[in-house]
């Protein structure tokens, strides 16, 4: 089958795959969000201090919640297939438009992450398998296990002393410096200086798993028959170690990489919170703690539609990587 054929029987597959996923995460976020104790409601009264029972009664009213479970399910399905989000209970505006505000900014830091991870850890593995054994491969193992053991906020808060208190070398908080109004190559400078410390925070752990997963991949890789075949036939070692062994050995650290969307979409949380980074992390956090539910469903929904689509293209990456792998 070429590889065109392998591509459109995988992307057919997953999609057909995708159409049940989406509903069944649609129907069981709705269902566990609106079972929770308390409502949007709730937590806007504890803002105002106090409410009466007739105002709080007239504030469910006009958010939708004193309907049934049912019917606000229906309404929210209804509404979704308009492409209707909803109404944020806390901002008092359109969700898609809070979403489409925040998610440049969210894509903009875990793209920067997932590629400095990758970089540096498909760099380190490939070093440490090269020299196994040697002073290099050890320098570089210590490393890796420092930054595996060490969590992202913690590392968020100590570069923040480091390079942000004690040097002065990089801002501490914000995507852009605040009223200078830069434009062209100085706006662009000042949005990567402010990108740096979120972005390396985040990829630091990412970079251990992917030099490790790395390491263990090209090793194997490397001790193959086919590998010794290509020596023998006079292939200079670094043509064997990156047309052969590097494009094996990526075949694991692309299926993980996929996976760990998810996790950097969890740490977007975290690093945003750290930051000030105002991204969908932020937005999530502050719509748990308003109750603000139909923002948590958009962002929710928009988190499993990315997760699908990147494993998508997870699968057509590693058909090209390994054409043994087909679509079946």
């Amino acid at each position: 089958m070429s590889a065109l054929g392998r591509t459109a029987k995988t992307l057919k597959r997953t999609a057909i795959q995708a159409v049940p996923t989406i509903a069944g995460i649609i129907i069981l976020n709705f269902l566990f969000l609106n079972l929770m104790p308390g409502d949007a409601a709730d937590a806007i009264a504890g803002r105002a201090g106090s409410a009466t029972t007739e105002t709080m009664e007239a504030l469910r009213k006009s958010l939708g919640l004193d309907q049934s479970l049912l019917t606000r399910l229906l309404v929210y399905l209804g509404n979704l297939a308009t492409f209707n989000l909803g109404q944020s209970a806390n901002y008092n505006v359109a969700v898609s438009t809070l979403i489409a505000e925040r998610l440049p900014n969210t894509m903009l830091l875990m793209l920067t992450a997932l590629t400095l991870a990758l970089t540096f850890g498909i760099g380190f593995g490939w070093i440490m398998a090269v020299f196994a054994g040697k002073w290099p491969d050890r320098l570089l193992t210590a490393f890796v296990l420092l930054f595996y053991s060490a969590p992202a906020f913690w590392l968020g808060l100590m570069t923040i002393v480091m390079f942000s208190a004690w040097l002065g070398w990089l801002p501490s908080s914000g995507n852009m410096t605040l009223g200078r109004n830069l434009q062209g190559f100085a706006g662009f400078k000042d949005r990567l200086v402010h990108l740096i410390l979120p972005a390396t925070a985040m990829a630091i752990n990412f970079v251990a798993i992917y030099a490790r997963l790395t390491r263990a991949a090209m090793l194997d890789v490397l001790r193959q028959d086919f590998m010794r075949t290509a020596a023998a036939k006079g292939l200079h070692p670094l043509v064997l170690q990156f047309r052969h062994a590097m494009r094996n050995a990526l075949i694991p650290v692309t299926t993980v990489a996929g996976m760990h969307l998810a996790n950097l979409l969890g740490g977007a949380v975290v690093i945003e919170t750290v930051f000030g980074w105002p991204g969908i992390g932020r937005l999530t956090l502050d719509a748990v703690m308003a109750r603000d539910y139909n923002v948590l469903l958009g962002i929710m929904l928009l988190s499993s539609i990315i997760v699908i689509l990147v494993n998508m293209a997870i699968e057509i990456l590693l058909s090209w990587l390994d054409p043994r792998i087909q679509a079946r």
